[in-house]
């Protein structure tokens, strides 16, 4: 059933907006969902959190007027509870018909779909560069961008086109043009806003190495070559290549402070190595991350930050609440970037998690050889991204 096809329920249904359902996660509140998706969607991708209880019951175990005992008595009566559905109908309809059994319930507006339209910004505050940086974070999928700001000058790195025009208006509330918009390397998990942006009139960045993969626009975008340099007002950008994830990847050295890894490497772990080549490229593709490792990445200063292009559940924020750390706690609390490259290439190959859904689509419409309307492209890039190996076996304690 679609959300149109849902009745309105008689009784009076209150809502609550993403951002407020985030608020009250993020406060330590204890929070209570039903989730009223499909099974298999709800275990590819649902709400999470230490203090979150979430209950999967899909929607049509409530569309017969006697409701099942058993569906009921699995949804707490003496608790508050927030229904949830893919995009607000059913969870109203549901919400519905529990309020009136007397259950102290509410629905998520827009379901999840609004979840993953929750974007937030946050401030980098141990980078000592010139101007300030901001690390952009989508709960919903764990998508991390970087916007750099300097003496009246921005550049983001890898926006997601569903946002192209926030980051516009960022810019111009921080009182700076956006002057540069540069990708890691061509996504897997979500739909690039770099040729949105160089649309908008900001220069679109791409890394050379990946082209060859089939990127059809190349010609119309700057091409990154190891080792240039972007200013950003009093700032620069240095591109760093780093294969591995893909034979592509390029890390971006903001003002030699942080490191923008894409995904390479992250703060709970390292890229996985077979979305470009598969299983049977992926023991090559592993030996070229762990080489990009150890000599392009791990050999700069200590002190320098690292900021992936992702962050998982494993994941635990800085103090400043950003998915950052430096080289040199990443060498302390991470075993694998201090193996040796056969038992480094054994572990990310032994357990890697599902491939990002869509993720055939996604590579195709990111290197240009297929097109969508925005309303695919925010389709498309719902869910979990799994662009890391697996973040237990590499996290540590």
């Amino acid at each position: 059933m679609n959300a149109e096809d849902f009745p309105t329920p008689d009784a009076d249904v209150e809502s609550v907006t993403p951002e407020a359902l985030k608020d009250r996660i993020d406060s330590g509140e204890d929070v209570t969902i039903l989730d009223t998706r499909m099974q298999s969607d709800y275990e590819e991708w649902h709400i999470e959190g230490e203090n979150v209880t979430s209950i999967n019951v899909p929607y049509f175990e409530f569309l017969d007027e006697d409701i099942d005992a058993d569906v009921l008595d699995s949804i707490p009566a003496d608790e508050h509870v927030t229904v949830l559905c893919a995009k607000g109908g059913a969870s109203e309809y549901v919400a519905g018909t529990l309020v009136e059994r007397g259950y102290d319930v509410d629905h998520l507006e827009d379901g999840m779909n609004g979840w993953a339209s929750i974007y937030e910004r946050e401030t980098v505050s141990r980078y000592d560069g010139a101007g300030t940086l901001y690390q952009y974070q989508r709960p919903s999928s764990g998508c991390l961008g970087y916007l750099l700001v300097s003496d009246g000058e921005a550049a983001i790195v890898d926006p997601l086109r569903a946002f192209t025009d926030r980051y516009l208006a960022d810019a111009a509330d921080l009182g700076a043009d956006l002057v540069y918009a540069l990708d890691t390397h061509v996504h897997a998990d979500h739909i690039s806003g770099v040729r949105d942006l160089d649309d908008e009139g900001v220069e679109g960045v791409i890394p050379a190495a990946s082209v060859d993969r089939g990127v059809t626009y190349a010609d119309e975008l700057t091409n990154a070559e190891d080792g240039d340099v972007f200013t950003v007002g009093d700032a620069e950008v240095e591109t760093v290549y780093t294969p591995g994830h893909t034979t592509g990847m390029t890390s971006y050295l903001l003002d030699d402070s942080l490191l923008a890894t894409g995904d390479g490497l992250f703060i709970e772990s390292v890229a996985r190595p077979d979305l470009e080549e598969g299983d049977e490229g992926a023991p090559d593709a592993a030996r070229m991350l762990y080489e990009s490792l150890q000599e392009r990445v791990l050999t700069l200063p200590d002190d320098t930050l690292v900021g992936g292009a992702h962050f998982s559940g494993a994941a635990v924020a800085a103090e400043d609440g950003t998915y950052t750390a430096t080289i040199g706690e990443l060498k302390t609390r991470m075993d694998a970037l201090s193996m040796d490259e056969e038992d480094f290439v054994d572990l990310i190959l032994a357990d890697m998690p599902p491939r990002p859904a869509n993720y055939e689509d996604i590579i195709a419409t990111n290197l240009g050889q297929h097109a969508v309307d925005d309303d695919e492209a925010f389709s498309l890039e719902l869910g979990p991204n799994n662009c890391a190996a697996s973040q237990e076996s590499l996290a540590g304690d």
